[in-house]
């Protein structure tokens, strides 16, 4: 078996456009959007191994649109405060980091422009990021292989949707010892000769947000500043300071009890296997460990594996059929306040712990996850129909999340509103029926509300 057929053998890798790598090709390019980062990315390492193998140079290309679906200039900010650092990575590792930003942003150009033999692309379960994929596999004329490179265990392995964490957790533990392994990261052996290295676009972040046409909905944020090198300081301190508390604290919002780096596997400038292998090597108890890596693999997996499966994931058609039974009996239920996207957007109830989740999302781009479920499950309290809770979820987690347009956040909301990956809970409630409830009052036993508002206001003015 050569190279390259060991390379196909790899369940992280799908063929999406077969045949043989072109003769007369004179580079291999790796198309990366999802895996934005230069270290444990397995993408970009299938590709420097097929590169070596066909004895040509690697031109990483990054292709920077502005109307990606639902981003904004919040998004953009973060991703272009981690490309710079990802561009020197990839250059270490001896290929071309070429970025090209619209309107030059065509992969099919250039893979024209330097000959692509074979084309490497990460993966994106989410509608459109696939389409684009099929698309290529469609217009290319070499081979485009894609590799999984954000999930511990491949999403390949799971064909079928699982019904809830229970079903998939099994099913991951039974191959975790394989694929919790430390990745090779060879380097280049064929280094771009000078007078033919593709034109690269000098990667000036400031220059990029000013004049590229993006929506402006939502200013960028202070609280969070993208890269590798900032996630992996996130990760340390952690582990440092927090990890073996988490069991305690991970439920309690008003304190900085979890790892707070969901942005960062967003946009692929940590991957999960650097994160789990670091939590896996901590010092803290063996239990602790488990309940954290537990949320990262199965909880994290277990959405992916929703949005991979299930075409209706971000709207109230892809809930399991008792839930929107349920909803659809109570459909005409009178509601305690009816609010306007607008309003909740504006954090304008008459719910002070909602008003300050809202803040939170708006003012820095995060929200505690504990209140993530009671922040949509208190909108579909408020809003006239199940859909239209469903809607504005998906818009405001999109919009100011900088973790949004992600699997968690769709799985999140499906299963607040939607009793996705959950089950009939009794006794019937006005408006939910038998989807889970959650009260303030609730809320105020499980943790201190006043020092969570306190912290939220503290941290949208700016203070830690």
């Amino acid at each position: 078996m050569n190279e390259l057929e060991k390379i196909l053998s790899d369940p992280r890798v799908t063929v999406r456009k077969g045949g043989s790598p072109d003769p007369s090709g004179r580079s291999v390019v790796y198309w990366m959007q999802r895996a934005q980062r230069a270290v444990d990315n397995p993408a970009l390492d299938v590709a420097v191994r097929a590169a070596n193998e066909l004895r040509l140079p690697l031109a990483v290309f990054f292709g920077l649109h502005p109307n990606y679906p639902g981003a904004n200039l919040r998004h953009y900010a973060f991703l272009l405060e981690g490309l710079e650092e990802t561009a020197r990575g990839v250059e270490r590792r001896g290929a071309a980091f070429i970025l090209r930003s619209y309107p030059r942003h065509d992969l099919l150009r250039f893979c024209d422009e330097v000959r692509a033999a074979l084309v490497i692309g990460d993966e994106n379960p989410l509608r459109e990021p696939e389409s684009w994929r099929r698309s290529a596999s469609k217009k290319l004329n070499v081979p485009l292989w894609t590799v999984d490179a954000d999930t511990v265990a491949p999403t390949k392995l799971f064909a079928k949707e699982e019904y809830a964490a229970r079903t998939l957790r099994p099913k991951i533990r039974a191959v975790l010892d394989v694929f919790l392994q430390p990745l090779e990261e060879p380097l280049c052996i064929c280094p771009w000769p000078a007078k033919s290295r593709p034109e690269a676009e000098r990667l000036d972040a400031g220059r990029l947000l000013k004049t590229l046409p993006l929506d402006r909905g939502a200013s960028a944020v202070s609280r969070f500043k993208g890269g590798t090198a900032e996630g992996l300081r996130r990760l340390r301190l952690f582990i440092d300071d927090r990890l073996s508390d988490y069991p305690l604290r991970r439920n309690l919002p008003q304190e900085a009890g979890t790892s707070e780096l969901s942005a960062y596997l967003h946009f692929g400038h940590l991957g999960p296997l650097t994160i789990a292998l670091a939590v896996k090597g901590a010092g803290a108890p063996e239990e602790v460990k488990r309940a954290y890596l537990e949320e990262l693999i199965v909880r994290r997996e277990l959405s992916i594996n929703y949005v991979a499966r299930n075409a209706n994931y971000d709207s109230l058609g892809g809930s399991p059929d008792w839930a929107r039974a349920t909803l659809d009996r109570h459909r005409d239920d009178i509601r305690p306040h009816i609010y306007s996207r607008t309003r909740l957007e504006e954090s304008g109830t008459h719910d002070p712990l909602w008003n300050a989740a809202q803040l939170e999302m708006t003012a820095t781009g995060y929200m505690h996850g504990y209140l993530r479920m009671y922040w949509a499950k208190k909108i579909l309290e408020w809003s006239e129909t199940p859909e239209e809770a469903f809607a504005t979820a998906v818009c405001l987690n999109d919009k100011y999340f900088l973790c949004g347009r992600d699997p968690n956040g769709y799985t999140g909301i499906a299963w607040a509103i939607g009793g996705k990956h959950d089950r009939p809970w009794g006794p019937r409630r006005p408006v939910f029926g038998t989807v889970r409830y959650m009260s303030a009052a609730g809320m105020a036993r499980k943790f201190d509300v006043k020092a969570y508002i306190a912290r939220v206001e503290r941290l949208a003015g700016g203070r830690p």
